[in-house]
Order: C-alpha cells, then structure tokens, then sequence
C-alpha cells in the first residue's frame, strides 16, 4: 500500500486566463517532523513544448534563431535571445512539433532526430516541460527560407555556428536560454560536436 502524499490541494483558484493561464494554489504540506504548513503558490500554464538542436556533422555547425523575448527584455537584458528551434505542442506528438518547428522556423527538414531529454527550466512556477530533441542535417535538407510565420508575430533570424564558438557563447553569456543551453551541452557530453567532418 502507498504511502498518502505528503501535498494536499486545498483550494484552486483561475487568477487569469488568456493565452496561458495563471492559478493560484493553497497547499497543505505534511513536513517530515509531523507538522504541516500552508503555502501559496502560482502557477502558470500553457502546455508542453519540443525543442530541437539542429547540427551539421559535414560543416561542424549548428542553426539557431534569433528572435524577441520580452521576459529577458524586461528583466534588463537583451531581449533579442538565441536560441533552438521550439514550440509548444499544440496537440501534435513531441517529436512531430520539433520537426514542424524546424521547418517553420529555419526552413530544415532534418535527416534524422534523437530525443535527448525533457527538462522543465523553471518548475517554481512554470508547468511547461520541454521535450528536447537533436535533429541532423546538411544543407541539402535546407527547403525554405524559414523566419517563423508573419501571422503569429515571428520575426526569426537564422544564426548558423560553429561548434566550438557556440559553448563558447554559452560560457560569456550571449546563449542564456535554459533549453539551448542544456541541450548544447547535451551534444558536447555525447560527442556529436568531437567527431571529424565526414569526406
């Protein structure tokens, strides 16, 4: 038999409700002494996502884009961040959204993908997991221009880096997105950035 959770859902309330939408919980929480505490916490939610890493073994680089974020923005940096390709699901399978994405956004239909993780980049408040895979490409598999679709807002610009200057964009900070990040570092620890250009 299971033990009974230590969390208990006391009340829920919809704070707002938009795009996404923000709920606010009240918490019984069983401590391990005994005691229990209440807690408040907000939540916000608008689905899960897939996020793909696109890399070309034959030139030893990978494509990013380059877009707005006005969270960064506001928080005082730069909001024009780089980044992989990424989208929420939408109702589409993981590994069918990172390839839609991917098309949508730089114009590739990668050769093959391989699932790398799933993170959730700030479980304090956010809902949101990332299914995060590597797509490989080369640049016959490059079918359109990508930037994103003009009817939702996107403005995307195409970054294409090689692979030893993009960990270094991670370690002097111009790459500070959580799922980019994570999943550079990811290809570096398997070794899909150390194997030799094919000839």
């Amino acid at each position: 038999m299971s033990e009974p959770s230590p969390i208990a859902i006391k009340t829920k309330k919809i704070l707002a409700s938009a795009w996404g939408s923000l709920t606010e919980y009240v918490l019984g929480v069983k401590r391990a002494d005994g005691t229990s505490v209440e807690l408040i916490r907000e939540v916000y939610d608008h689905g899960n996502a897939a996020a793909i890493l696109l890399l070309d073994s034959e030139r030893r680089v990978v494509t990013l884009v380059r877009q707005f974020r006005l969270p960064p923005h506001l928080n005082g940096d730069d909001g024009t961040m780089v980044e992989v390709c990424a989208g929420l699901l939408d109702g589409d399978d993981p590994e069918t959204c990172a390839k839609k994405e991917a098309l949508e956004e730089t114009g590739i239909v990668p050769q093959r993908l391989q699932f790398a993780f799933e993170i959730y980049a700030s479980p304090g408040s956010l809902s949101e997991k990332v299914h995060c895979f590597v797509g490989f490409y080369s640049e016959n598999d490059r079918v359109s221009a990508g930037g994103g679709l003009a009817d939702e807002g996107e403005e995307i610009e195409l970054v294409e880096i090689g692979f030893e200057k993009v960990l270094d964009m991670i370690a002097n900070g111009e790459i500070i997105d959580a799922k980019t990040v994570a999943l550079v570092q990811h290809a570096a620890l398997k070794g899909f950035f150390a194997n030799p250009p094919r000839t």
